[in-house]
């Protein structure tokens, strides 16, 4: 006579969620922390508008000035082409009115770094002390 012993069949684990909600949850605070630092009213600022002369674009402060500097080198603001002594006024206007005023610079992708420099220094002698520069690079 033989013995034969039967096994249960092994129990299968349960998964635990519960590490996967830990890492939502640190998903969820990066995205929120970090998506704080975006500043979308900014982009439609690119678009040309033809009804703001220079003349009138400091006379209308907002909370960042973003300045892009198209392909030959030139600073443009809300789509106006300005010279540097336009420019340097402009800025002192701005920082005149509110001395936290955050410059950010667009260049374009065809714009040269000699441009880039001639700008900040323009920008930085005018008064602004919250200068920042972003590149955005475009895939086709």
């Amino acid at each position: 006579m033989a013995l034969t012993l039967r096994r249960p069949p092994p129990r299968r684990s349960a998964l635990s969620v519960v590490s996967m909600i830990d890492v939502m949850m640190i998903l969820l605070f990066f995205f929120m922390i970090t998506s704080s630092y975006l500043n979308l009213d900014m982009v439609p600022a690119l678009q040309k508008s033809s009804e703001a002369p220079a003349a009138t674009i400091s006379a209308a402060p907002s909370t960042t000035l973003l300045i892009r500097i198209n392909a030959q080198g030139q600073p443009q603001i809300a789509g106006n082409v300005l010279t540097q002594p336009d420019l340097a006024a402009l800025v002192a206007a701005r920082i005149a009115v509110d001395p936290l005023t955050p410059v950010v610079l667009f260049p374009s992708g065809a714009a040269d770094l000699q441009s880039l420099i001639t700008v900040m220094d323009t920008v930085t002698a005018a008064g602004a002390t919250r200068v920042k520069v972003i590149r955005v690079e475009a895939q086709p």
